[in-house]
């Protein structure tokens, strides 16, 4: 995630970063320019087509779709931003359940049970990082910090990783309360974090793994396309040549309003407006080996 300073408009506007849309778009757009300086000679010197033309009305018909294409992209930014927030506010809430429950297990543990305390010092942290993973259909054995008798090695990467570790962490919690180190009373109030931590990666699975529907994405797609190649047509008649980077900024427009959509509707990846799940898990790790 890109880290900036929101009242710095002249970096913004004269800057060029990796994510861009000027960038990703820039051979699109000359062919654009080129397509639109086509059509305007053809329209002034191969063709000649007259004022009175009845191509020159093509704008009244940009006109009407404009305000269309504008509804059709605002709701679809809208809905990918409703997509990265709500990923922002799970793991806001993976943050703050994993330290109260480390919390609660530093209230509850005696101090001469070296061995719990050490498995969720590192159990909790290494979910974070193997939902992270999970997340990102990958596995990183160099991330999980071993205890209790479980190593990376012994986690099936065939398998729900996060649920296998989840599996470990209330198996302790139930096992502590038979032995009477924990009375049911503090069973069900640990329980209580155990429980949303899997209800957070459902709800993560969910949106990585329900995008916006194709047959919407690609009929903006090619609106976008068709509204834009069209466009030269009328506009050549009252700009002549300047249709080209009057066009090319139309297009510009349009377009980076998809690509940003699209970018930010899997907000789990390693895009630079993906959420910064890597440094959250980080500090997950450090407050709760500060608690534990």
């Amino acid at each position: 995630m890109i880290d900036y300073n929101p009242k710095d408009w002249f970096t913004f506007v004269f800057r060029l970063h990796k994510a861009d849309t000027v960038r990703k778009l820039l051979p699109m757009i000359v062919a654009i320019c080129l397509y639109s300086g086509l059509v305007a000679w053809l329209e002034a010197e191969v063709w000649k087509l007259s004022d009175d033309s009845r191509v020159k009305n093509i704008s009244m018909l940009h006109s009407l779709l404009g305000f269309v294409i504008s509804l059709l992209l605002a709701f679809r930014s809208n809905s990918a931003y409703d997509r990265w927030w709500e990923g922002r506010k799970l793991w806001g809430s993976l943050v703050n359940n994993s330290r109260n429950l480390a919390l609660k297990m530093n209230a509850l543990l005696p101090e001469e049970d070296r061995e719990s305390r050490q498995l969720y010092r590192a159990m909790i942290p290494n979910y974070a990082f193997a939902l992270k993973n999970h997340l990102r259909s990958q596995f990183k054995p160099e991330e999980f910090v071993a205890a209790g008798g479980l190593e990376a090695q012994h986690l099936d990467t065939t398998r729900h990783v996060p649920n296998q570790l989840a599996s470990v962490l209330l198996r302790r919690a139930y096992s502590l309360q038979k032995q009477g180190v924990l009375t049911g009373e503090q069973l069900l109030s640990v329980n209580a974090e155990l429980q949303s931590f899997t209800d957070i990666c459902g709800a993560c699975e969910r949106i990585l793994k329900t995008p916006i529907p194709f047959s919407y994405s690609v009929f903006l797609k090619k609106f976008i396309f068709f509204y834009v190649m069209t466009l030269p047509f009328g506009l050549a008649f009252s700009l002549g040549y300047f249709v080209i980077p009057a066009v090319a900024f139309v297009f510009f427009v349009l377009a980076s309003m998809e690509l940003i959509a699209e970018e930010i509707e899997n907000p789990f990846g390693t895009d630079a407006n993906d959420l910064p799940i890597d440094g959250i898990s980080q500090n997950i790790r450090k407050h709760v080996e500060e608690i534990l």
